[in-house]
């Protein structure tokens, strides 16, 4: 037997030149619907980082807070500080002076 190949003329060119623009086109539609998804992932893995710093923040505060009031339950000291910063008291024989911001006169 003889290896005998037949030609199909265009036929042949025209069933790989379909198959390639299969491929591309079920290659471009994959991308056309995994990019708004890797904007998304992104978007909500940078509201992530935010909550996480925010988060942070606010447990700072939290400890600063817990040590004030530590010390305003344990330390005699803290709250004789406090009680004459916020409240103006003083001890006998002590002068407080307080000072006021005068308004600045309106301009005309």
């Amino acid at each position: 037997m003889k290896d005998e190949t037949v030609d199909l003329g265009i036929w042949d060119k025209l069933t790989r030149a379909v198959t390639f623009l299969l491929v591309v086109a079920v290659v471009v539609g994959i991308g056309y619907l995994c990019v708004p998804l890797m904007q998304q992932n992104e978007r909500m893995r940078q509201r992530n980082l935010d909550l996480e710093a925010q988060i942070q923040r606010e447990e700072d505060s939290a400890r600063q807070l817990k040590a004030s009031l530590d010390a305003q339950r344990s330390d005699p000291k803290s709250v004789e500080r406090l009680a004459r910063e916020k409240l103006g008291y003083a001890k006998p024989g002590e002068v407080v002076i307080r000072f006021q911001e005068t308004s600045a006169p309106a301009a005309r």
